[in-house]
């Protein structure tokens, strides 16, 4: 991350005011603090992206952080925008569980958060405004249902998953698990963690080649992930997309090109350009406004003829 990424450590007062939640209506900029997962993708990079822009073009004055994957880190940044009254707090957790004491925290100080791309777990949903994001369950079925659609003859999976306890990684598992259930032909035979990241998947790759030669599907939870395996797959001599299928979901263009040219089979696709519904969720969550507790951000899939298609255009 380039210069405008704050250093934890470094964040300062912002001088917002004398409580949150002031602003938004009057003349005063309506400040942000925004704490991401980190840079572990190209989805993340693009997320970051979209966040930054439209921060930018909103007038909404934006302190971020960069977590670096650490649930600690965030934490400590929520604890620093509280501090700094900021007007609302918008982040992604890293992991679905232990947020309740830090959400306490902002809830007391009148603090509106917004969770964004990924949910929490608690019983308490009054510490939270709404979620923004995808609907991870449904993105795991779609990958299965592509594939108990496309199987031929038996089928070994090779499960790549995210980050151990982050929502994204137990949703895709679970809609995936529900697409093939019934399926006997269908068997999942290994799954193991890539972290989200290109050389996670690698890794994990190289050693499922090694403990399960009979692999011949790939479903990694994201195109990194996925594109780390392909790196794998062509080292061992295999064909990546022929030898062994992949469907990951993201749908950046690095994985999008991989569809088009036939090393990965079927993407589908999780929208990382969240920033303006975000401003405009933290403008009317700071005024006192009614919003829904779920904003599903609008998805579809990919095969390879239609990434071909839709490739030159794509702003992530």
């Amino acid at each position: 991350m380039a210069g405008c990424v704050l250093a934890l450590a470094a964040l300062t007062a912002c001088g917002s005011g004398d409580g949150g939640g002031s602003k938004g209506s009057g003349g005063d900029k309506l400040v942000m603090g925004f704490a991401q997962v980190g840079a572990e993708s190209g989805w993340r990079t693009a997320n970051t992206k979209s966040v930054r822009e439209s921060a930018k073009s909103a007038g909404i004055e934006l302190k971020f952080s960069d977590a670096q994957q650490k649930q600690e880190n965030q934490i400590k940044a929520i604890r620093s925008y509280i501090q700094q009254k900021v007007d609302v707090i918008a982040f992604s957790p890293v992991v679905e569980t232990g947020w309740d004491a830090v959400l306490l925290e902002a809830k007391r100080a009148n603090i509106p958060v917004i969770l964004t791309d990924r949910a929490v777990d608690s019983e308490d949903t009054s510490l939270y405004k709404t979620f923004l994001g995808s609907d991870f369950v449904e993105e795991g079925r779609k990958a299965g249902k592509w594939l108990t659609e496309n199987a031929d003859g038996p089928v070994n999976v090779a499960e790549i998953q995210g980050t151990t306890g982050a929502a994204p990684a137990i949703d895709r598992q679970k809609g995936f698990k529900e697409a093939i259930a019934g399926k006997p032909g269908i068997k999942i035979v290994a799954s193991q963690s890539g972290d989200f990241t290109r050389a996670g998947g690698k890794q994990v790759m190289e050693a499922l080649l090694k403990s399960h030669p009979d692999i011949n599907v790939v479903y990694s939870h994201n195109d990194d992930m996925g594109l780390g395996a392909i790196e794998a797959i062509k080292a061992a001599g295999k064909k990546p997309g022929t030898d062994i299928r992949i469907i990951t979901v993201d749908a950046v263009k690095a994985g999008m090109q991989a569809l088009a040219d036939g090393e990965i089979n079927y993407i589908v696709e999780c929208n990382p350009l969240l920033g303006d519904q975000l401003m405009d969720l933290a403008r009317k969550v700071v005024k006192g406004e009614k919003v829904p507790e779920r904003v599903v951000t609008e998805e579809t899939a990919f095969t390879s003829e239609q990434a071909a298609e839709v490739l030159k255009d794509r702003k992530y």
